[in-house]
């Protein structure tokens, strides 16, 4: 089975005029109108930014720039002669894999969870929201600065331990806020994700050639996609994973999404946020930072530090299968390690998903 047709077609782009484009979800229903990135002509965008009064009338747009890689969505500084200002904007797919469909609604999840917890102190560790279009999918937030995230602990082998405890402490901070009854399932979204994370990195004819990726990487990942044990255990956690909890998670809390400005530490990119189970988001974090240094002392590291009540063993499982995925799934790291310590590190995972 080919991983496209696995995940279905991408949606149809139909041209509506030069830089503009209709989007058509057909499984969500949702019409994406105006698809700006950086082509978007200056004036075109202004005027747009001006009607919406995000604007003041006099100021002006002189450049739009890619403040970096985004992974799920189109996001765009936008500089002005008077400030700058951060534009992101969500497609019917995956913006680094335009073949993997994802629902367009993510960018209202990630306007509710910066919502949900701008009352306590994670408001001084998260951007702030200046603006949000939901008929365009759009979201206009503070720009945090020249902000570099933290993938860059994969070629240090190592995180500073400031650093880090705050990273704990602002995900116990996340996870200690009450989740609203109307804040969303995010079902969609978690689906896509439950693919990539628990079922296809374990799927034999998966489509994904991983000597593509790293010659022998193929053949070490096939007694993982064979293990019955491992799989059943990675099955359940998928299903925990699907059904609905009480604890507001980040959703993809890991080095991508921890950004670092002079001695500012930053959170974004929840759009993967919904009510969980708290391990999850732990069981992710320990997941990189084993991936990084190839210590798995840090499982109980996150978990003595951990401002709130966690099962370790959850925790374990979770981090394992993240490693997994993250060396022999679809969504790969920028990570040079030889076969070797991959096969090093994915025995590590074996060990902590069945304890």
């Amino acid at each position: 089975m080919s991983l496209v047709r696995f995940l279905e077609a991408p949606q149809k782009i139909l041209t509506l005029r030069k830089d503009f484009f209709v989007f058509t979800s057909i499984l969500h229903k949702t019409l994406v109108l105006t698809a700006i990135d950086t082509s978007t002509p200056l004036p075109e965008l202004q005027e747009y930014l001006r009607k919406r009064e995000w604007l003041n009338p006099e100021e002006k747009i002189t450049a739009i720039e890619k403040p970096g890689e985004g992974n799920m969505n189109v996001v765009l500084r936008v500089v002005t002669d008077k400030r700058s200002f951060i534009l992101k904007q969500s497609r019917p797919y995956v913006q680094k894999y335009p073949e993997v469909k994802a629902p367009v609604e993510r960018i209202a999840v990630e306007k509710n969870f910066y919502q949900a917890v701008s009352d306590n102190a994670v408001n001084a560790h998260i951007p702030h929201i200046l603006g949000f279009d939901s008929n365009e999918n759009l979201l206009l937030l503070e720009d945090l600065g020249h902000c570099e995230d933290m993938v860059s602990i994969y070629q240090k082998k190592t995180i500073p331990a400031k650093e880090l405890n705050r990273l704990i402490f602002i995900l116990g901070l996340i996870h200690k806020k009450n989740v609203e009854d109307d804040f969303p399932e995010n079902l969609e979204m978690r689906r896509l994700n439950h693919q990539h994370i628990f079922v296809l990195p374990f799927v034999e004819d998966n489509g994904l050639n991983l000597d593509d990726v790293q010659p022998g990487l193929q053949e070490l990942s096939i007694p993982f996609k064979k293990d019955a044990a491992l799989k059943s255990v990675v099955d359940k956690i998928g299903k925990k994973y699907l059904s609905p909890g009480r604890t507001l998670l980040h959703g993809d809390y890991y080095p991508g999404s921890w950004m670092t400005e002079a001695d500012n530490l930053y959170v974004i990119d929840p759009e993967f946020a919904f009510a969980g189970f708290a391990e999850f988001d732990l069981g992710v974090m320990t997941a990189h930072l084993i991936i990084a240094t190839g210590k798995k002392g840090y499982l109980n590291q996150v978990y003595d530090k951990y401002q709130g009540e966690a099962n370790k063993k959850l925790m374990g499982q979770v981090a394992g299968i993240e490693i997994i995925r993250r060396l022999i799934g679809l969504a790969q790291l920028p990570l040079e390690r030889d076969i070797g310590e991959k096969r090093k590190l994915l025995k590590k995972a074996r060990k902590l998903i069945l304890g």
